[in-house]
């Protein structure tokens, strides 16, 4: 039954006009809704909730990530738009922060407005 489901990944955000202006206004992902408990957000296969918290619990490893088919367009692409990713002490990042993982995957890491680790990677064809 849910191998078929559509998952719908939640995060936590203190300020939901803040984080609309992240989610649609840096990454340009599209607003479903917004309303006084959380903000949902049109990916190209479901939906994100960002819902409103007291306090952001910060997790120190990725919580939400986007397979992209160039890693490199799209850090640069949100690099112009002001997005600042996150270099890791230990793990060999090329000058845009991509990390090329064992499995030959290009990852970079970049967090939203509450902390939450995102992530862009491209996988091998």
């Amino acid at each position: 039954m849910l191998r078929e489901a559509s998952v719908t990944p939640f995060l936590g955000a203190t300020d939901l006009k803040r984080a609309r202006a992240f989610f649609e206004g840096v990454l340009g992902l599209e607003v479903v809704s917004v309303d006084g408990f959380a903000l949902v957000l049109r990916t190209g296969s479901g939906t994100i909730r960002v819902t409103q918290v007291e306090t952001a619990a910060n997790a120190p490893y990725t919580v939400l990530g986007w397979d992209v088919p160039d890693v490199a367009s799209a850090v640069r692409e949100l690099a112009a738009r002001g997005v600042a990713f996150n270099r890791y002490p230990g793990m060999e990042q090329d000058e845009l922060g991509v990390w090329i993982a064992p499995s030959g995957s290009r990852i970079a890491w970049f967090l939203d407005p509450d902390g939450n680790v995102l992530s862009l990677a491209q996988h091998p064809s």
